[in-house]
């Protein structure tokens, strides 16, 4: 029952810690933007991945309950949640050195 290779690590594809490794040397960048009528908006940068960024604004959007978007590999979520962001990526395994918030 193999379920395939991975084109990066070269390991089955349940043993790929591919996801693992990009987690821990993307550099991420977090802003809050105040957009029209005085609403804020806080920018998440920095995710190399579109599939990557898709998957990680679901989990924002569901920690923070908050409404979003992705447009490309950037994330938007509706608020101001700066420091909430910051929490979320370390739970979910980005190292605190290479968030700038």
């Amino acid at each position: 029952m193999i379920e395939g290779i991975c084109e990066m690590c070269g390991l089955p594809k349940n043993l790929c810690v591919c996801g693992e490794i990009s987690k821990e040397t993307q550099k991420i960048k977090i802003r809050a933007v105040k957009r029209r009528f005085g609403k804020m908006v806080t920018l998440v940068m920095g995710v190399e991945d579109v599939k990557e960024a898709k998957e990680l604004a679901k989990a924002l959007k569901r920690k923070l309950a908050c409404g979003g978007t992705t447009r490309g590999t950037e994330i938007e979520l509706q608020g101001e949640h700066l420091k909430r962001v910051k929490e979320v990526l370390l739970q979910e395994g980005y190292k605190e050195e290479l968030i700038d918030a």
